[in-house]
């Protein structure tokens, strides 16, 4: 699997160069973001922009990969779905346990924004 790793202070991107998910790169992905995870970066973005295909079973690895990243302070994100992607997605109702955004740049905005709510909280108390 192919895959290019952007790093910053709250957040990564991931982003996979791959035309088709699928199960085989399951393991590999996992494994990525495990390796993320305990590095301390909360925050993670799954760039699925160059991804034109997918089946079932390498969405339900993303699923997967969810549970892994997601803690009490960090989002998962997916973002740059294609139409063909969208479907899969909207069918197998992962839409409704992903936060799911058009662009990468939608998907820092949307942590930046979590930042500032957590950090107003804060002051409130």
């Amino acid at each position: 699997m192919k895959f290019a790793l952007d790093k910053h202070e709250k957040y990564v991107v991931l982003k996979l160069n791959e035309s088709k998910l699928n199960s085989l790169f399951t393991p590999q992905l996992k494994s990525e973001l495990i390796l993320i995870n305990t590095e301390g970066q909360r925050n993670i973005v799954l760039d699925l922009s160059q991804v034109k295909f997918a089946d079932s079973s390498g969405l339900s690895s993303l699923l997967v990969g969810h549970r892994l990243c997601k803690n009490s302070e960090g989002v998962f994100i997916l973002c740059g779905l294609s139409e063909s992607v969208s479907r899969l997605v909207t069918i197998s109702q992962l839409d409704t346990v992903l936060t799911i955004v058009p662009s990468v740049e939608e998907a820092i905005d949307l942590i930046f924004m979590e930042e500032i709510e957590k950090e107003l909280k804060k002051e409130a108390k």
